[in-house]
């Protein structure tokens, strides 16, 4: 139970950090996450509402990737294993305790797709000070990739960019 209320805590902290850099001129540049043990950088104004995770409705005959639908606060989203589509690999099953750590990234609605991504772990906000170097994308990375920004601890942390991601064909078309 108290798993769940720091969870929560931290999501609403979050969520508040979020208005605040949105309505202050953007402080914090990314909405860092982690899927399938790597870690990505969102950037805030491409991102949207963030949810807890909800089992979505299985569709049949898609990729392994697309998980199937969802209702999010009255809309209906498509949901996407995010390191299943980035790796190629099929989604990891997830614990209970897994489920709870998991959370549905939406894609901004100017990026006019109603997608959410699951993602394993929130990871805060991050701008660019908390890095020490970064990287152009390595060679024949997919084009929604960014820049790579390695942190103090040495971690190295992917940028995606969900407009150029939102747009891809191979992300578009779902059908298996």
């Amino acid at each position: 139970m108290a798993n769940r209320e720091a969870l929560r805590e931290l999501q609403t902290r979050l969520a508040n950090r979020l208005q605040a850099a949105r309505a202050e001129g953007v402080q914090a540049s990314w909405l860092a996450v982690e899927a399938a043990g790597s870690r990505y950088l969102f950037p805030l104004a491409q991102s949207g509402e963030i949810f807890p995770y909800a089992s979505p409705q299985p569709v049949p005959y898609t990729q392994k990737w697309f998980l199937g639908v969802a209702n999010l606060r009255g809309g209906l989203y498509g949901v996407a294993d995010l390191g299943g589509f980035v790796t190629g690999r099929a989604p990891v099953a997830r614990s209970d305790a897994g489920r709870a750590e998991s959370r549905l990234v939406a894609l901004n609605a100017a990026l006019e797709v109603n997608c959410a991504l699951l993602i394993d772990r929130l990871a805060g906000l991050r701008n660019l000070d908390a890095f020490t170097s970064s990287s152009v994308p390595p060679e024949g990375a997919p084009a929604y990739f960014g820049s790579g920004y390695t942190d103090a601890g040495g971690a190295y942390w992917q940028e995606i960019n969900l407009q150029a991601l939102s747009q891809q064909p191979q992300f578009l078309s779902i059908s298996a």
